[in-house]
């Protein structure tokens, strides 16, 4: 049977999703290679967040506690991507580059990070020839905090980059694609980390993240490569006196129902997060999972957080309210950590690979519908939208780092009572790790009462076109 061509035509926006996010100043192919810099944004925060949390705490016999230090280290420095943006928005050049001269540096300082953390990671596991007193700790919360500050140098500049060479009309679908292309990567990173550290041995683990250091200049150089015009900047633009960062934030916290909205975000964010350097670990010492078994678990949450989004992006499309699809979110995300709670007990991975998945459904769900909400804020004066999504970012990195450190000592802590015979029959190596998922359910429940009063108040403007829109998430914060 043959298809005629423009019946192909008419089809391919419907089965290709973004097919229709080219425009005449930004094709479709150039997005694709720009939205690169995303695979190795990718690749950092499933090395961050999920494999070597697992090899440092099993493999190499760290505490939790030290392990959460650390991987909270690069997330704490999130909250400077609105300063970050902000300067790129303003960067002064003599060949009138914005954003490449941060993509190009924020890769060198995730190149520098990776690089060196293996062997850091070594020493902190006690593998040295010469004793020195904390050098271990030193070296490796150095390799985390470059990680991390290029992880987000690179990715701020690189949405904001995408975002300037979009049109108006395009620049939703331009940006959401490059947020589905970032959870590919985190999927993809996941699965294929699993497979080459199956066999763990200390080699091993040096050539997969320094291969993994390389991999980052390549894609990222390949990405930036030619997507910034020269334009010589004109004596008046020189001389232009610069907004002040201040001023612009001082005009965000004067108006709207702000102050709320990013508690909402906050206290989320420590609910949803908590589990980030807890999951793995879970898996292997109570499941008896593999590494390369733990490490899918990052695959199964980043693919429900891509599910999350596309469902967010058509609900919210339809004039669902946001602030109702968070409340979902909440909800599900209660469903997930008590399935995961069950899983040890029924001796069930299927039903703890579940429990994963609906922790990211969950989260995602939940970060896009606040982060639609936050767009959707009444600004004024000097504040724009972008310094909106700068704090709705802030607000949501700053409790994920928080609760990176907090569901490691919370963990730690039982453990050492569990240990000492304190907790009675609690005494099983489940004890903390089930102490910190029961105390996530109670944040997402305080969560859901503090969203209760924003679903009443009338902050968003009502969509009068009954089409459906394309979400607009640009300049997402992660």
């Amino acid at each position: 049977m043959i298809v005629p061509r423009n019946l192909l035509k008419q089809l391919s926006p419907r089965w290709l999703p973004f097919a229709d996010a080219g425009s005449d100043q930004l094709p479709l192919s150039q997005i694709l290679r720009l939205s690169l810099f995303q695979l190795s944004v990718g690749m950092a925060t499933v090395l961050l967040l999920g494999t070597l949390n697992r090899v440092m705490i099993v493999e190499l016999s760290l505490a939790a506690s030290l392990v959460a230090a650390m991987i909270a280290l690069p997330v704490l420095v999130a909250p400077f991507r609105a300063l970050l943006g902000f300067k790129s928005d303003h960067h002064r050049s003599a060949i009138g580059w914005k954003r490449v001269p941060y993509l190009w540096f924020g890769s060198l300082w995730q190149f520098g990070g990776l690089a060196v953390m293996p062997f850091a990671l070594l020493v902190l596991g006690g593998d040295v020839t010469y004793t020195v007193p904390f050098a271990g700790e030193v070296l490796a919360a150095l390799a985390f905090i470059m990680t991390g500050f290029g992880l987000h140098m690179t990715q701020t500049a690189g949405v904001a980059l995408a975002a300037d060479r979009a049109s108006d009309e395009t620049r939703p679908r331009v940006v959401a694609l490059l947020y589905v292309t970032f959870l590919l990567g985190m999927a993809i990173s996941a699965v294929v980390l699993g497979l080459l550290l199956a066999d763990y041995s200390d080699l091993r683990l040096i050539q997969v993240v320094q291969g993994c250091a390389a991999a980052t200049m390549i894609v990222n150089v390949i990405a930036l490569w030619r997507q910034e015009k020269i334009r010589p900047m004109s004596r008046a633009e020189r001389e232009a006196p610069k907004p002040k960062f201040s001023d612009a934030w001082a005009d965000l916290v004067a108006g709207g129902q702000v102050g709320r909205l990013l508690a909402v975000v906050a206290l989320g964010g420590l609910a949803f997060n908590m589990q980030d350097v807890l999951l793995e670990p879970y898996g292997g010492q109570v499941l008896g999972l593999s590494v390369a078994a733990t490490t899918l678990l990052t695959a199964c949450h980043a693919t429900g957080a891509l599910t999350g989004f596309l469902l967010s992006a058509r609900t919210l499309g339809q004039g669902a309210d946001p602030f109702r699809l968070a409340a979902k979110g909440i909800l599900i995300g209660v469903a997930a950590f008590s399935a995961v709670i069950c899983a040890a007990p029924f001796g069930l991975p299927s039903l703890f690979y579940a429990g994963a998945f609906g922790i990211g459904l969950g989260t995602g769900l939940f970060a896009v519908s606040t982060l639609t909400a936050a767009m959707a804020l009444p600004v004024r004066g000097v504040a724009g939208g972008g310094l909106v999504l700068g704090a709705w970012g802030a607000a949501q990195a700053t409790a994920a780092g928080l609760a990176v450190a907090l569901g490691g000592g919370i963990r730690d802590g039982v453990d050492h009572l569990a240990r000492a015979g304190m907790l009675g029959a609690l005494n099983g190596p489940d004890v903390g790790y089930m102490v910190v998922y029961h105390a996530e359910i109670g944040l997402l429940f305080l969560t859901l009462a503090l969203l209760g009063p924003l679903v009443r108040m009338t902050i968003l403007k009502p969509e009068t076109n009954d089409r459906q829109a394309p979400i607009g998430l640009a300049e997402f914060p992660t």
